[in-house]
């Protein structure tokens, strides 16, 4: 097919599969702003409410399933949280009046009862067992939460299979309890618009921190009259003029009982007694910090319930260690926990949430999603905090929602050493509430989504090509497929780029984005479009350096429980080969493996001393170098051979650069005692020095590090004595900081995704072309090759597609040649910007 027909097939559209219901034939038991939504959802087919707690989600629910198979046939499917059906079947049976709903676990079952109109299931038999929601007229997610995390093995699963599914609605008070990108992924999942693309459109990244995304400042309100062109987003019936008798929510306290840390005698790794411990900081400090303090926070829960004998109390707890000193602690509790009988489990929240049962203690895990006990409880006691910030809101909100009649107060015990996980809940809940705010500005403003102009948000094709041309460069914004196929048969003689890896990263809202591809083989059938245009003009003999990187596979998404790694560059190496050009190498760039840890979280010290099996190494950069074969292969020279004369090329400065390394003139080698009183900033130059230097011992190697953290001189947050490098094939010195990057924050621009090293394009500049030559960029990003090209004396060619990017490389190549006189460095620039 032709390259655009290929660009065609990445399109999946959803379609329109709503109907109109007219407002007498929604069952009248629904309250109007309910009667409205599921008119709202049976028009739009494929919808979210996103509903404040209270508000009847499962009414709608169950309308909204009984109206689509009313209208389409079939059957519909309500998948939901264990412990909450008996919600459901008490809703459809006494309120709208349906036959209960049929609980099935697997297609046989669904099968037995072919003749039910409504099926309820849980997330384990959709995602792990053999529950097929194809064979369903309907699908609705209750409590779809679980779809925040793109990454997990549940959105994975359910975005394949639920796919083409005609009818989908999920539900959820808190779809992004406290991070906007989160919201996104619901629109994957209902075929609204796929993720990459909305994180494009909407979201800029943090190229130093592995999924690290904030909202555009310019496009918040665009985003959120996006989302709610597909998602009922109301905090208050009142908000679109409703009644709003008995949606005034009372008075909520808050009330905190800090443990001083008399409950333990800890010791220091000298074995000294500490007055107090450590602060919490890790889930290893605060997974410590419980089991220490279990007793003594169940004997203030127990102070708590004892000073108000008649209220009913439900107790949150985490650890089974917990529930058995409850059941210890305090008479009369009624517990639950995960192996009993599922029935009794039942029965026992439903006499707590019926008002039979006054002290009740459960976990989040069992009862944090869809119980209502609002009804009879007005306190809740937290017998311990932790970090998870979705699972502590929506247990407060199991009491402090609508039709709750007396003030709520919830008690959070804690010690003094959690402090930081009571701060870190508060900060997520303020961000939480600011969230709810700005959709309620957004529903007071414009009403129903069917109320808002329409927003076209479909991804574009194709790009209106824009050339600027310099003295010594030329910049175009286009596809590099579409521009590659326009130049001339072996008119480069280098390029130099660095690849999109795969598909990690979208830089455009366009098909043409070579990110914007389903997987790693999607990624490579475009590819297949540019590879011969980049054999065909580059000049016979000459080189291709592509600069790629292993991509990680986290185990969430592949479904191994651990991180694997895609050998990315090998399959560039098998896909160049194959396209006619001739592999001659590789360089190696090490990078930071501690700071490689810190953002993908694989290689922790926790973990290889759990279990040192799983634990892989480093993922360094690597630079593949490629040839056109020349026209003569006697000698194998270029057609044009890169040329150094010998006065200008001396032997000595070959066999520094063909070393690798170089040392200062007149210095000497520093000792490990220097090295022990360096300066923790400085100490990871003086020890990569002191490395290359010297004689390696691995022994001694590990003995100075562990000396470094003893006395706390080895930081958590870059590795400070990573061994130096003895040969030229491994590059060590690679300064990661010297890119454009640093520029573009200083201008406060869009950054880069994955910056090229400044360092890594001049010294393969000078190694593989002759001043006065054409250097390519195919994927030019912000101008890096180009600029350093006419740096060095050669013409530059970038090509980018980003518009953002491709401006502001502009702006850079202009800059540079209009102060040609005065030659100056990216740090000469940053200097004068201060």
């Amino acid at each position: 097919m032709i390259y655009d027909e290929f660009l065609h097939t990445k399109i999946i559209t959803a379609p329109e599969s709503g109907f109109a219901v007219r407002p007498e034939e929604i069952c009248p038991a629904l309250k109007p702003h309910q009667r409205d939504a599921v008119i709202w959802a049976c028009k739009g087919g494929r919808r979210a409410l996103f509903e404040s707690f209270g508000l009847g989600k499962t009414v709608q629910e169950l309308e909204f399933c009984r109206q689509v198979v009313r209208h389409e046939g079939g059957q519909a499917l309500i998948i939901l949280p264990l412990g909450v059906r008996q919600e459901f079947t008490r809703d459809a049976v006494q309120l709208l009046g349906m036959d209960a709903p049929v609980y099935v676990r697997t297609m046989d079952e669904v099968r037995e009862h072919s003749g039910s109109e409504l099926l309820l299931t849980n997330y384990e038999r959709v995602r792990d067992g053999d529950i097929d929601p194809a064979s369903f007229t309907v699908c609705v997610l209750d409590e779809a939460s679980v779809l925040r995390s793109f990454g997990s093995k549940t959105y994975q699963t359910f975005l394949d299979k639920f796919r083409g599914v005609r009818y989908k609605l999920v539900a959820t008070a808190t779809p992004s309890p406290n991070k906007y990108k989160e919201l996104i992924h619901y629109a994957g999942f209902l075929e609204v618009m796929d993720t990459g693309q909305a994180l494009t459109r909407f979201f800029k990244r943090d190229s130093t921190k592995a999924n690290n995304l904030t909202i555009y400042p310019h496009k918040e309100e665009e985003f959120w009259l996006w989302v709610s062109s597909w998602a009922l987003l109301i905090v208050d019936p009142s908000d679109l003029g409703y009644e709003a008798g008995g949606y005034i929510l009372p008075e909520l306290e808050i009330r905190t009982h800090i443990l001083r840390n008399t409950y333990c005698k800890s010791e220091d790794r000298d074995g000294q007694l500490k007055i107090a411990n450590d602060a919490a900081m890790s889930l290893q400090d605060a997974a410590r910090e419980k089991n220490e303090s279990i007793s003594m926070r169940v004997a203030k829960a127990r102070e708590i319930i004892e000073a108000e004998p008649e209220a009913h109390f439900l107790l949150w707890h985490d650890l089974e260690a917990e529930r058995h000193e409850i059941k210890r602690q305090i008479p009369g509790v009624v517990d639950i926990y995960g192996s009993m009988d599922y029935e009794e489990r039942e029965q026992r929240v439903i006499d707590f949430s019926t008002g039979k049962t006054k002290l009740f203690a459960t976990k989040k895990s069992l009862s944090g999603q869809g119980c209502n006990f609002q009804k009879h409880c007005h306190r809740a006691i937290f017998v311990g905090i932790g970090y998870e910030f979705n699972d502590f809101i929506q247990a407060v909100h199991r009491i402090y929602r609508f039709l709750q009649t007396e003030k709520v107060v919830i008690d959070l015990i804690y010690t003094e050493a959690e402090d930081p996980i009571y701060r870190a809940l508060m900060q997520k809940w303020q961000q939480h509430n600011h969230m709810q705010e700005t959709l309620r500005q957004i529903v007071k403003k414009y009403g129903l989504s069917e109320q808002l102009a329409a927003i076209r948000m479909a991804r574009s094709i194709g790009v209106n090509r824009v050339e600027v041309r310099g003295k010594h460069f030329t910049a175009v914004n286009n596809d590099c497929i579409y521009e590659t196929g326009r130049m001339e048969d072996n008119s480069v003689d280098l390029i130099v780029t660095s690849i999109p890896f795969s598909n990690h990263y979208e830089y455009t809202p366009s098909y043409n984005d070579f990110g914007h591809n389903e997987d790693t083989e999607r990624f490579f059938e475009q590819m297949d479009y540019l590879s011969p245009n980049l054999l065909r003009i580059l000049k016979p003999g000459r080189v291709f350096c592509c600069h790629v990187k292993d991509r990680v596979l986290f185990g969430n998404a592949t479904g191994m429980g651990m991180p694997t790694m895609e050998p990315f560059h090998a399959q560039c190496i098998q896909h160049y080969t194959k396209h006619g050009f001739a592999y001659f190498g590789m360089i190696t760039v090490v990078t930071d493996v501690v700071r490689e840890n810190n953002q993908t979280y694989r290689l922790g010290w926790s973990e290889q001393c759990k279990d040192g099996s799983k634990m892989g190494v480093g993922c360094p950069e690597y630079i593949l170098l490629f040839r056109k074969l020349p026209t003569d292969r006697s000698k194998a020279y270029a057609d044009t051979p890169v040329v150094k004369t010998k006065e200008e090329y001396t032997r000595a400065q070959w066999q520094l650069d063909a070393h690798g390394y170089w040392r200062s003139s007149g210095d000497r080698l520093v000792t490990k005692e220097e090295l022990m009183v360096t300066d923790v900033s400085k100490l990871q130059a003086v020890y990569r020095k002191f490395s290359r230097e010297t004689v390696y011992s691995y022994d001694e190697h590990c003995a100075l590090a562990k000396k470094l953290d003893t006395d706390g001189h080895l930081p958590a947050s870059f590795m400070v004595v990573a061994p130096g490098s003895w040969t030229d094939q491994v590059w060590d010195d690679i300064n990661r900081m010297r890119t454009l990057n640093t520029n573009q924050t200083q201008n406060k621009r869009v950054m880069h995704v994955c910056p090229l090293q400044l360092d890594i394009v001049d010294r393969l500049i000078n190694r593989y072309s002759n001043p006065g030559e054409l250097v390519l960029d195919p994927f030019g990003g912000l101008g890096t090759v180009a600029l350093e090209a006419i740096k060095a004396g050669r013409e530059g060619y970038t090509i980018e597609l980003n518009n953002d990017y491709f401006r502001d490389a502009v702006g850079y190549l202009k800059e540079f040649e209009d102060n040609q006189e005065t030659t100056f460095s990216l740090f000469d620039l940053l200097e004068a910007a201060q």
